[in-house]
């Protein structure tokens, strides 16, 4: 998707009639920078055609909406000329224009312990505000569960299918599938532990500006454990040896506004997991993606040897 066909559609806004698009980043969406004739900055969304509909992008909105009455900094969507925050640009192919935020992604390598702390604050109050929060009506959101991602027909796609998915490496994932399955099962589904969550709190949708921190992108957002959200911040990380800093750091700004029982505590390892696993089912079905081509040469099995520490404990 190149920027002179967004530009094409930017008379849709107030903010942004005869702007200039800059791609900045293609993951699930491609995200483009508009520069306002005045200076202006804002943040476009095009959405990925199949993977959300109208109105699972409305719902996500409607939280975000809902969350902005809190004290969390996050995105702020901006409406169109015509009133609806969603714009339809053609058949299946739907925009959100946001506000732009100061700040820049934080970096692998950089002292990310107190970011972390940060971000568990942030999860913990997510999750508090859902506890009490009446959705709107018609309120759609997917499910981030044991066979939505490892099914063959996940969310992300099919794990089995990626790269490097093979020999001793699949035998290992299987035993993992299997008993992701089982535990998570046992785990269970209840309130206290299952509920709306963002799904997808990594670097890449953080904003860091000297000590301000901004959470963005709600597009992964859905039902989901409340740990995974850590989970989901160490994504990419997993093999990093500052990860159990990390994890402590983020259970103590958690804990700080929600508790933890020792049950969900222990199922910390299983859902990083399970991250991984919808991460490789992600890469295998991304592959036009630079993350996915960063991480496919080693990503299967890199998960296959955290899975045997796991399986052998």
């Amino acid at each position: 998707m190149d920027s002179s066909h967004i530009e094409r559609w930017l008379a849709l806004w107030n903010e942004t009639a005869g702007g200039r698009a800059a791609l900045i980043n293609l993951s699930e969406n491609h995200t483009f920078r508009i520069d306002g004739p005045g200076g202006t900055r804002h943040i476009l969304r095009l959405h990925r055609p199949g993977y959300q509909s109208r109105e699972a992008i409305e719902s996500e909105l409607a939280w975000v909406s809902a969350l902005r009455e809190t004290a969390l900094p996050v995105s702020r969507p901006l409406a169109g000329r015509d009133g609806n925050v969603v714009q339809q640009l053609g058949p299946d192919q739907f925009a959100v224009l946001f506000a732009f935020e100061q700040g820049q992604e934080p970096v692998p390598g950089e002292n990310l312990v107190w970011l972390f702390r940060i971000v568990g604050c942030f999860a913990a109050a997510a999750h508090k505000h859902v506890e009490g929060w009446i959705r709107p009506p018609a309120f759609v959101r997917p499910a981030w569960t044991a066979a939505s991602i490892l099914d063959a027909d996940g969310l992300w796609g099919d794990w089995r299918i990626a790269p490097h998915v093979g020999g001793e490496t699949l035998k290992t994932l299987e035993l993992l599938d299997a008993e992701l399955r089982a535990r998570l099962g046992a785990y269970g589904t209840g309130t206290d532990r299952f509920g709306l969550i963002h799904a997808d709190m990594r670097l890449a949708n953080l904003l860091v500006d000297g000590e301000a921190v901004s959470l963005i992108d709600f597009d992964d957002c859905g039902f989901g454990w409340f740990v995974y959200d850590l989970a989901a911040s160490l994504s990419f990380l997993e093999t990093s040896p500052d990860v159990p800093a990390l994890r402590r750091s983020w259970i103590e700004g958690y804990t700080a506004i929600r508790p933890l029982s020792e049950e969900d505590l222990g199922m910390i390892d299983a859902m990083s997991l399970l991250r991984r696993m919808a991460l490789l089912a992600w890469i295998g079905s991304h592959g036009e993606t630079l993350l996915a081509a960063e991480h496919r040469e080693h990503f299967a099995r890199d998960t296959a040897r955290l899975a045997e520490v796991w399986l052998g404990s």
